[in-house]
């Protein structure tokens, strides 16, 4: 069994959003769909870190997930800025469950162990810290961190952290979120939400603050679900 992981796949087989008018995007669905299943068996795990469907609400994601579901693996899909279906976890269980899609799960204040691992992670945030409404969105997502990290201990694994939003970008950090992987001592961070090759030089891949941080947005890794462990 191995682990993949991978971001902002954009869908929108239900709605009238198309990626490929932006470049490098051409295609960019059936390239997903092909090299995914060159890479990705059945008895793999592949995390999804947001910005999933251009859906509105959550019954427009059906053809989405419909495709994701008939991508080989388990998929389990944390929520990004542009997932505004995302409503509360119950319904999407509950939504799962009733269209049968039972290769995708949510990690929402849990985690989720695969190969010894704990897959953890919620969307984090960049923000202005001058506004109040910044503010408690940031310490929203540091509780739903913190939480998801706790679940992956009590079950035993190594926490691995999956966000949206990059912890460092352009020379900003969002203290909060970076604190927590400091303090927890989380090793490795995935993290997607950064589009284009001058956007991804601003992001900081590589070591920082003694955690490797990895960018999975889909166009930078060319629509390639990267291996995260495993073979």
């Amino acid at each position: 069994m191995a682990v993949f992981a991978i971001a902002d796949l954009h869908l929108s087989l239900g709605t009238d959003k198309p990626m490929d008018v932006f470049e490098g995007w051409q295609d960019y669905v059936q390239k997903l769909e092909k090299n995914w299943r060159a890479v990705v068996s059945e008895e793999d795990t592949v995390v999804i870190a947001g910005d999933i469907s251009w859906a509105m609400r959550l019954e427009e994601t059906e053809k989405d997930f419909a495709f994701i579901h008939s991508l080989p693996g388990k998929k389990w899909l944390l929520k990004g800025n542009h997932d505004y279906w995302w409503p509360t976890r119950k319904k999407i269980d509950a939504f799962l469950a009733e269209k049968g899609f039972d290769s995708i799960g949510v990690i929402h204040n849990s985690a989720v162990l695969a190969d010894g691992m704990a897959l953890c992670g919620t969307r984090g945030w960049l923000y202005n810290a001058e506004s109040d409404e910044d503010v408690k969105i940031v310490n929203r997502e540091v509780g739903r961190l913190n939480a998801s990290i706790d679940d992956g201990i009590r079950q035993g694994g190594d926490p691995v952290v999956f966000l949206h939003y990059p912890p460092v970008y352009d020379g900003a950090e969002c203290r909060e979120i970076l604190d927590v992987l400091v303090k927890r001592g989380i090793k490795t961070c995935y993290f997607g939400h950064i589009h284009g090759s001058q956007a991804a030089r601003r992001a900081i891949t590589g070591e920082y603050a003694g955690i490797k941080m990895v960018l999975i947005s889909c166009d930078h890794l060319k629509f390639l679900p990267l291996l995260v462990r495993g073979e």
